[in-house]
């Protein structure tokens, strides 16, 4: 197909998204297999994400942080996970952490003016009814301590009834990534499925919490598998999609993975964009492994982000995301 027909094709598929707000599989394949030496369909594409993103998310920018609020020893083998009892890393282990440290923390980042703060615990999911009760008492304490901040959650695998409690004490989002699609999932973990995964997104939806689920990009999944993470999120009729980047992490099975290229990893959130025109595309982990490319980000599709210090791996700082948010647009 010579250069204007796919110039022509990227337009038709950009008008039948702006007019139905939908796109096939096939329209979608033909976008992932753009040559990302092509900086013409690139620059086209990003610019179809962004105008995607104006028309239906507008100019808003939402910033979320997360705290680890228990490290390590978890019983899952996930292969790109620091926090995997499975392997031999340098992350700290700890246990739950206190209510009044986490307090700090959240009134720290309300200062700062971020939107929602997220608690995170590794293992499978909540071990015991003991863990979910002094769980909800900090979420109560968060809730009466801080003013406008929004609480979210994400706590592995868990059940309607625990998805039940955590909404009933003010938990508003709850996070669980599905990683890769159905295909390519079990190369990723073999201590739970996919099922398991999906699960907990539907008991959460039904308890009646917004959903936050992504991906990580570059674990070895194919183009493919890619369309099918972003088309799967589209069914789950989730609300935000964390892109995470891997960061290969000395003592996991991955830790020599080569990582791909800006490039493929832009075009992906681009694509995403195309698929889930209407959603919250979010930075997530990783995205300093785009280096002088992450601002592209910001223009093609992307239209929240994870800020400060993540999980095992350093983030950006909020004030450098605040500047670059703001050059590209956007309000906070």
């Amino acid at each position: 197909m010579n250069n204007f027909k796919i110039i022509d094709r990227i337009d038709s598929i950009l008008n039948n998204i702006f007019e139905k707000n939908s796109i096939s599989y096939e329209e979608a394949e033909f976008l992932i297999e753009l040559d990302t030496n092509n900086e013409e369909h690139m620059n086209k594409l990003f610019y179809g994400a962004n105008e995607l993103r104006k028309y239906f998310c507008g100019e808003e920018f939402e910033l979320c942080t997360i705290m680890n609020i228990k490290s390590g020893k978890c019983s899952e083998d996930c292969i790109y996970c620091a926090q995997s009892s499975h392997y031999s890393t340098s992350t700290s282990e700890y246990p739950l952490l206190k209510k009044e440290e986490i307090v700090k923390e959240a009134l720290k980042n309300e200062i700062l003016g971020i939107d929602r703060f997220s608690l995170v615990s590794s293992g499978k999911g909540l071990n015991s009814k003991k863990e979910l009760e002094i769980l909800s008492n900090i979420y109560i304490y968060l809730k009466t301590n801080t003013n406008k901040i929004e609480l979210c959650a994400s706590h592995g695998i868990i059940g309607l009834n625990q998805a039940i409690q955590l909404k009933k004490v003010g938990v508003t989002t709850y996070h669980h990534n599905i990683e890769t699609s159905k295909k390519y999932f079990p190369k990723l973990c073999t201590t739970h499925s996919y099922q398991d995964r999906i699960q907990t997104i539907k008991n959460c939806k039904k308890a009646g919490l917004r959903i936050c689920s992504g991906c990580i990009l570059g674990v070895g999944e194919s183009r493919k598998d890619r369309l099918n993470i972003a088309f799967e999120l589209k069914k789950l009729g989730v609300d935000s999609v964390p892109i995470n980047i891997l960061t290969p992490i000395k003592g996991t099975p991955l830790e020599t993975k080569e990582s791909l290229s800006s490039m493929e990893i832009l075009k992906t959130i681009a694509i995403f964009r195309y698929i889930l025109p209407n959603i919250s595309i979010k930075y997530a982990g990783g995205r300093q492994q785009l280096k002088n490319f992450e601002k592209v980000g910001f223009t093609a599709g992307i239209n929240s982000a994870l800020t400060g210090d993540f999980l095992t791996t350093i983030g950006s700082s909020v004030e450098e995301d605040k500047k670059n948010i703001r050059v590209a647009g956007f309000n906070i």
